[in-house]
């Protein structure tokens, strides 16, 4: 299957990846799949084609011959919100809990079975066309998120969320009055295949958002834990004022 553009163009793929014989095969394959394929193989030439084209997904490595995959990412996100998927040997759980947060859609570790690969790839760009479709904001709560621009407010004040905190204040507020269990959370954020995200960093990162988004996170009204069940995005509240 051909994924392209709404205007009907292939999708374009841009690699940052100094391995030579690694982004040979997956170029070879990520053409056979329609896609038009960018490589960099340093930070420096990076910038410089990130600069120069627009794309649809960006695939990053984290070891890079002059700098940092997490960096680049970083500056991504000062300016888009394209779907960004590291590809990397770094599989250390604080590398891939940074990666996320700093901005990845999605994190693989070396090695990696093309299959899964391209599935994760694939599902990147159905979310990314699905996001595009969708309303320009979110509002529920005082709470406000303009998906253009990747930003959210409360009562008019911005709020500074890390990428994994944004994420889930989007899958809630598309979700309200829906529960939802943490297993529906962690595969709709993330679509996993392993198990680096757990529970436990779930409730982290749920904890974190409530910080910043309740009047009174040590009791929350907005995102409300249903036991023995999962969460949900709660508007009745509301009414009762």
């Amino acid at each position: 299957m051909e994924y392209k553009t709404l205007t009907g163009t292939p999708k374009r793929i841009f690699f940052v990846e100094d391995d030579l014989s690694l982004i040979n095969g997956l170029s070879f394959a990520m053409k056979k799949q329609g896609y038009e394929t960018w490589i960099a193989r340093t930070c420096l030439e990076a910038e410089r084609l990130w600069q120069d084209g627009k794309y649809d997904l960006v695939i990053l490595d984290v070891s890079l011959p002059d700098g940092s995959g997490y960096d680049l990412c970083r500056r991504i996100r000062e300016t888009s919100r394209v779907p960004v998927m590291f590809l990397t040997a770094a599989d250390e759980e604080t590398d891939i809990i940074m990666g996320l947060d700093i901005g990845g859609d999605d994190y693989i570790t070396k090695p990696f079975k093309l299959a899964v690969f391209l599935s994760r790839v694939n599902a990147l760009l159905r979310r990314s066309g699905d996001f595009l479709q969708k309303d320009t904001e979110l509002n529920s709560n005082g709470i406000r998120i303009e998906l253009l621009k990747g930003e959210v407010s409360k009562n008019g004040t911005k709020v500074d969320l890390t990428a994994g905190e944004y994420k889930l204040l989007c899958l809630f507020m598309e979700n309200p009055d829906i529960v939802l269990s943490s297993e529906q959370i962690l595969s709709r954020l993330w679509d996993r295949d392993e198990n680096y995200i757990d529970n436990s960093t779930l409730t982290v990162y749920i904890r974190r958002l409530r910080t910043k988004i309740e009047d009174d996170p040590a009791d929350p009204q907005n995102i409300v834990t249903v036991r023995r069940m999962g969460y949900k995005w709660n508007t009745r509240h509301r009414s009762l004022l």
